[in-house]
């Protein structure tokens, strides 16, 4: 299990996350919900060794990842598909992969590589072609199954379906939803509400850097902290 206690971080005088606390539990989906700004970049970028701890504590398997640095938290088994995809244009496909996997025993990769590419046919068809070739969506592919390649045990999702039409956005939701079915714990930061909660077990809304809802998915559409942290002190005034 993945555990963040009383996790601060500042950017000089700028407290950006306060006190968060949260765990990820192998094979299930938390979805970090909140408005530009409110720290959940952030806040997965301290996980992933990105940017350091002003106090308080990361916790993988009970073994202390905050301090190390990211290549390390990749080889504890937390892995980070950030923002934008960030892929290698100009190399291949297949090229994108292995390098996912430089930190997996060689003997591994060959074996992780076919199962990256049952999971996303796509990119076996297409192995040999640029990434700077493929859609927005796969290159999102690409991205799940570059992190896929160290066998993590949790994956940090930043934004997953920004940018991308409707119908490739369930197709993302999907390959994730099939990452925790196969025992992978799920840390997601989504804009796009409604598909993050058909998949995810439990939701946390950051607001101004510190948490201000936490609970079962089914509670957001109706508690009165998750109406304020989206819309402000308006939407717990209407009627």
């Amino acid at each position: 299990m993945l555990e963040l206690a009383e996790v601060h971080v500042r950017y000089g005088h700028v407290e950006a996350v306060r006190g968060v606390d949260l765990q990820v539990r192998p094979g299930t989906v938390s979805l970090m919900l909140g408005p530009n700004g409110a720290g959940k970049s952030t806040m997965l970028n301290a996980v992933a060794g990105l940017v350091p701890l002003a106090s308080g504590s990361i916790t993988f398997e009970g073994e202390r990842l905050s301090g190390l640095p990211p290549h390390r938290v990749v080889r504890r088994g937390v892995v980070l598909v950030p923002e934008g995809r960030r892929v290698f244009a100009p190399l291949t496909i297949e090229e994108n992969l292995r390098l996912g996997g430089h930190t997996a025993p060689r003997a591994k990769v060959r074996e992780t590589l076919a199962k990256v590419y049952e999971m996303f046919p796509i990119l076996a068809d297409r192995r040999s072609s640029s990434a700077g070739l493929l859609s927005g969506g796969e290159q999102q592919m690409l991205a799940f199954g570059r992190a896929l390649m160290s066998e993590p045990k949790i994956v940090l999702l930043d934004e997953p379906s920004m940018g991308l039409a409707p119908a490739v956005v369930d197709t993302i939701i999907e390959k994730v939803s099939l990452m925790a079915e196969s025992g992978i714990g799920i840390l997601m930061v989504e804009q796009n509400t409604e598909a993050g909660l058909d998949i995810a077990s439990e939701v946390k809304v950051m607001n101004r850097g510190g948490v201000v809802f936490a609970g079962p998915a089914g509670q957001v559409r109706t508690d009165a902290s998750v109406l304020h942290a989206f819309l402000g002190d308006a939407a717990l005034t209407e009627s």
